[in-house]
């Protein structure tokens, strides 16, 4: 990595996957700790891995705890699904666990896909353009409640867009978003990073407004110099129980060390 990058962002997901709340307030009271610039859990009913009938836990009443539990990193749910909840309803959540946290929190917002959890609570599953459409009337709505809302959010509440359709959702994250993210390989980061780059230039925003955010498995720790050189900011590590904050704190430190990261 060069010295010439700006300065990078460390973030931190704690699944809420075979895990206990006392567990999940710990980690996040940890990482906060530690000096990560954004902890975030992620949107989904059921467990994604091992025993799927494990323990689980709702994303945005976490996040609610979260803002009382922590006071300097940012906080967010890293992607709420777009059917899940009502876009007028979620943008005065989300206002509302801002104004909880004194003003850290960031909207995610996704298109959604998993099957069970749309299926076993009652949500519809369309087709990608379908879920693509809904996305862009919802980031609408969003917007106009967030300014509608009185009192409005306690701080800047910057929305981010997660996903990687080159088509659409890239389309809408040149549009609507102040944050970027996708899962991916630095290979495939790099290559969605440029799309979204020509997506800001057809829609007419600077793209060096838009924030690229990556998440990976704590397992590709060592991939964080090409995840940088492919244009990532923010750098969100994958963490699952019983959530070991020492690879994080190891980056955080050697990343500080080549003036990456502030003191």
């Amino acid at each position: 990595m060069s010295a010439a990058v700006a300065s990078l962002r460390i973030g931190v997901q704690l699944c809420q996957e075979h895990t206990s709340v006392d567990a999940l307030r710990a980690a996040w009271r940890a990482a906060d700790a530690l000096g990560v610039d954004s902890i975030w859990v992620w949107d989904h009913f059921f467990p994604l891995t091992g025993d799927r009938a494990g323990a689980h836990f709702e994303a945005w009443t976490l996040l609610a705890a979260m803002a009382l539990d922590t006071g300097r990193a940012r906080i967010g749910v890293l992607v709420s699904g777009n059917a899940y909840r009502n876009p007028d309803l979620l943008a005065d959540m989300a206002r509302t666990v801002d104004h909880l946290s004194g003003g850290r929190v960031i909207l995610g917002l996704g298109a959604g896909w998993s099957w069970r959890d749309h299926r076993e609570y009652g949500f519809p599953l369309g087709d990608r353009a379908a879920r693509a459409r809904s996305l862009e009337a919802s980031l609408v709505r969003i917007r106009a409640r967030l300014a509608a809302l009185s009192p409005g959010p306690r701080g800047d509440l910057p929305i981010l867009v997660g996903g990687g359709g080159e088509k659409v959702t890239l389309r809408l994250a040149a549009e609507h978003a102040d944050i970027w993210n996708v899962s991916a390989t630095p290979e495939r980061f790099a290559a969605k990073n440029r799309v979204l780059d020509e997506w800001c230039g057809r829609v007419g925003r600077d793209p060096a407004t838009v924030e690229r955010s990556v998440l990976f498995p704590c397992a590709a720790l060592a991939a964080v110099p090409r995840y940088v050189m492919a244009g990532a900011r923010h750098l969100m590590v994958d963490l699952r129980h019983p959530f070991d904050l020492g690879p994080v704190a190891d980056l955080v430190a050697g990343l500080r060390s080549i003036g990456l990261r502030p003191d």
